[in-house]
């Protein structure tokens, strides 16, 4: 087949979980014999040269169409006074991505088109409003990443400042709106999570809505380290210009840490995750190390013991948690952090809600009254069992494989959307 993927940035290098997650999928789908160009908005967060992904081999194809993302609080306020568009998701409309996709659409053989994330679902319907007597629109395949509107809702019920909640709870209400509305405009959605799965019906999205968790190149991993982590020490790596997860930290640091690390002064916890904000940055006295950026998020994670993910807001499923669990790390969650991933308690997880909560089991940690070697090596069988990520690409073949099945008679052709 020849699928075309539409991203909201170059998926390269893969060092966060959105850009790991579409990587993995464009690269297995090579391998496993199929042609694929990458259609992929150009950002200058994230700007890539045009042979970023020319790694892949000449069955790879990466197009880029340069539009201007950047955050602007002008361009915010604009949007909040004269749109009606979520100011998230307007960044990423552009005419010019509409024009190149119409271009390989036209010119091209193109069996499957998927788009990744709610980000782009805008130009699903900018193809049904396209159809000619001579051009024909493949099927449409929404990845969906996130729910997008219940990760705002989240942030914006524990927003303090007024005026932040404000902003966020318009969000919230635009992007539910805006997810609405394109979602139906797709022939499949693949959900990364089953509770997104169910989110999505809540929406009323069209079936077929499948369960397509994100997973991992095995064979990028690097090999067991030789020397061990070093003992006494915890870690939580993120991008931190990403609210969930500064969140998730300002809550560990201000809720959890102070009181564990007065009764353990000697444990260190060390925070990875590119653009942090000024005051995690300070100087600190209790043991925190920020870290910034890394050049290998495994490589990182081998270096300490416990793993830490302290999410209370978000959607979808953490990829650094399935990268730490085939790592064979022992995971501390909050039940947000874990949700998608097949996670038992005690088993290959810990998972605790609440500051109260993890404080005891940090402690139990410190004690030395957690298996974390056993919970270890269960993480790592269920990464290698169920988020291989071929078992994932397999996954997406069948679902393409299923929608370009002849219709039954009688059963009306894709038409564009009312």
């Amino acid at each position: 087949m020849h699928l075309l993927q539409l991203c909201p940035r170059v998926p390269f290098p893969p060092h966060d979980g959105g850009a790991i997650a579409m990587y993995d999928v464009a690269a297995g789908l090579v391998r496993a014999g199929h042609r694929v160009t990458v259609l992929a908005i150009n950002t200058p967060k994230h700007r890539q040269p045009a042979d970023a992904l020319a790694h892949l081999g000449p069955a790879l194809r990466l197009v880029t169409v340069d539009v201007d993302t950047a955050i602007s609080a002008s361009k915010a306020l604009k949007n909040l006074l004269f749109s009606r568009q979520p100011y998230n998701a307007e960044r990423f409309i552009s005419a010019a991505v509409g024009e190149r996709l119409l271009e390989i659409l036209r010119t091209e053989q193109v069996d499957v088109v998927q788009l990744e994330g709610t980000f782009v679902a805008w130009y699903a319907e900018f193809l049904g409003r396209q159809h000619r007597a001579d051009f024909r629109v493949p099927p449409l395949v929404l990845r969906a990443h996130n729910v997008e509107y219940t990760i705002w809702q989240m942030l914006a019920t524990r927003e303090a400042n007024p005026l932040k909640r404000f902003f966020l709870t318009v969000m919230a209400a635009r992007l539910e709106k805006f997810e609405r509305r394109y979602l139906r405009q797709f022939d499949a959605v693949a959900a990364i999570t089953e509770e997104d799965a169910r989110r999505l019906r809540a929406l009323h999205c069209p079936e077929p809505v499948v369960f397509v968790p994100a997973g991992v190149e095995l064979t990028r991993l690097p090999p067991a380290p030789i020397r061990p982590a070093r003992p006494r020490t915890l870690f939580m790596i993120g991008s931190l210009d990403w609210l969930p997860n500064q969140e998730g930290v300002e809550w560990l640091l201000r809720e959890v840490w102070p009181r564990f690390h007065a009764e353990w002064p000697d444990v260190e916890l060390h925070i990875a995750g590119r653009n942090p904000p000024a005051q995690l940055l300070a100087t600190r006295s209790d043991n925190v190390f920020m870290h910034g950026f890394v050049e290998s998020a495994p490589a990182f994670m081998q270096q300490f013991e416990l793993m830490l993910v302290p999410l209370l807001s978000g959607g979808g499923m953490r990829v650094k948690i399935i990268e730490g669990m085939a790592l064979g790390k022992t995971i501390l969650s909050t039940p947000l952090g874990a949700e998608g991933i097949a996670a038992q308690d005690g088993h290959n997880l810990l998972v605790r809600d609440g500051a109260d909560a993890w404080l005891e089991a940090l402690r139990a940690c410190a004690r030395g009254e957690v298996a974390v070697d056993e919970i270890g090596a269960a993480a790592a069988r269920t990464a290698a069992t169920l988020y291989d990520n071929r078992r994932v690409v397999q996954q997406f073949v069948d679902l393409y494989e299923q929608l370009l099945l002849p219709a039954p008679v009688g059963t009306p052709a894709h038409s564009p959307p009312l």
